[in-house]
């Protein structure tokens, strides 16, 4: 029978209204999911134990098989990322943070995560060049794709519960971090256009400088002549020990605030033994003038100096760590099973450290009576100047600070070490001046 016209439109009306229903149900739904994955990653990043874990992780994989959730995750670790940055994190320091600690796939996501971040922030025309600076070291380039947890389990070929425990971890390590020292503006306070660069303050390297000891240090690390790289590293010790001198007596003589020029600066220090190479990055430290307030739960340092001395200090650092390791290697390598075990290499490793503090006060001491006698004029005056201006600093940066001691444990690795140190080419860094 023929509807009327009145009852087509009861009719289409009835439909319309259904339809609707069903669109609010499944908004209503889909929202409901998202609060619940959000629940559910938020206790699974700080799991009470193994079996709540493995019951949350079972669950959002059947909740999210691709580990994406329609972009939700890669939303939730943007924003796991943005309070780090707020606390005074950097790009070097949120990959190491999970680097040192887990599986490298899992170091990749962080990797994504931060490409993605370049792309909703700008980061390549409106970041500091700091920053840029880092995210090039790491290999970031911006990544416009808006999905980068499903990308990257896809990239990866895991299946979806390994991927949620990736995840996990990767929220877990970045959603527990502890402010940090602030190192420059977080994208927040970015402007629309990254900010100029400034002029040359007291205590800067030459960067070209900096490339041709740092290109005659790789040189000599690499080589297996020992000829080689012992005139290497003198070069490059003759090229520190001249360009330190000039330095410091410029900067005194245009009266350039020492103040505003000290800087901090983070120092990555990966495992194993991660204490026990921190030693050997404060007793550099302190012979180059910089203080190093070392935060072992997270494997970096603090170094607070002049930015040249910070230069000179990680150059060293870098070094004396290469020979450190190697002698340590043909030390185990020789000795037999004691002498791989844990404290053998951590007592080495300490030993070495604290050695090669004793060697570097001697040597700067000696550098310092040997400028004085070349530009005839004392550089007391300038080298007090210059430490009291960073223990200024750090009283500003860390108003509370505790001295760690290390105990020994292994006495075969404590005299090891010592030995090696005896042994170590110290002409790899500069004959202290600068103080």
């Amino acid at each position: 029978m023929a509807k009327t016209a009145a009852e087509r439109r009861t009719a289409r009306k009835r439909k319309q209204q259904h339809r609707s229903q069903r669109r609010s149900g499944d908004a209503a739904a889909r929202s409901d999911t998202r609060a619940l994955i959000g629940q559910l990653v938020t206790a699974g990043a700080w799991p009470a134990d193994d079996r709540q874990l493995d019951r949350i992780v079972a669950e959002l994989a059947s909740l999210a098989p691709d580990a994406e959730a329609a972009g939700q995750v890669t939303d939730l670790l943007l924003s796991v990322l943005g309070r780090m940055w707020e606390l005074g994190w950097q790009p070097v320091d949120a990959v190491h943070v999970v680097r040192r600690e887990g599986p490298a796939r899992v170091t990749r996501l962080a990797v994504a995560v931060l490409a993605r971040h370049a792309a909703v922030t700008e980061a390549a025309t409106r970041a500091p060049e700091e920053w840029i600076a880092q995210l090039s070291a790491l290999g970031v380039t911006a990544d416009p794709h808006a999905k980068v947890v499903a990308r990257w389990r896809e990239t990866e070929g895991l299946d979806a519960a390994t991927a949620w425990r990736d995840v996990l971890r990767l929220v877990g390590r970045w959603g527990e971090v502890p402010e940090l020292t602030s190192l420059g503006p977080p994208p927040s306070r970015w402007g629309r256009s990254a900010p100029r660069r400034h002029a040359t303050r007291a205590g800067q390297a030459d960067p070209r400088m900096l490339a041709r000891i740092r290109a005659l240090l790789a040189k000599a690390e690499s080589t297996e002549f020992p000829e080689e790289a012992e005139a290497l590293t003198t070069k490059a010790q003759e090229l520190m020990t001249r360009y330190a001198v000039d330095a410091t007596l410029l900067d005194a003589a245009d009266g350039a605030s020492l103040a505003d020029s000290v800087r901090p600066r983070r120092v990555h220090v990966d495992n194993p033994y991660a204490d026990a190479k921190a030693q050997l990055l404060d007793v550099v430290g302190d012979a180059n003038g910089v203080r190093v307030i070392w935060q072992g739960r997270w494997g970096m340092a603090t170094a607070v100096g002049l930015p040249v001395d910070l230069d000179l200090t990680e150059l060293l650092f870098t070094s004396l760590l290469v020979q450190a390791t190697r002698a340590m290697g043909d030390t185990g390598r020789a000795g037999g099973r004691r002498t791989r075990s844990p404290s053998f290499r951590r007592s080495f490793l300490l030993s070495y450290a604290l050695r090669i503090g004793e060697r570097l006060a001697d040597a700067r001491g000696q550098a310092e009576r040997e400028a004085e006698e070349r530009v005839g004029t004392s550089l007391v005056p300038v080298l007090t100047a210059r430490s009291e201006a960073v223990d200024d600093v750090v009283s500003d940066l860390f108003p509370e600070l505790t001295t760690v001691e290390r105990r020994i444990l292994n006495a075969q690795g404590w005299h090891a070490g010592r030995l090696a140190a005896d042994d170590a080419d110290l002409r790899s860094g500069r004959e202290q001046v600068t103080g």
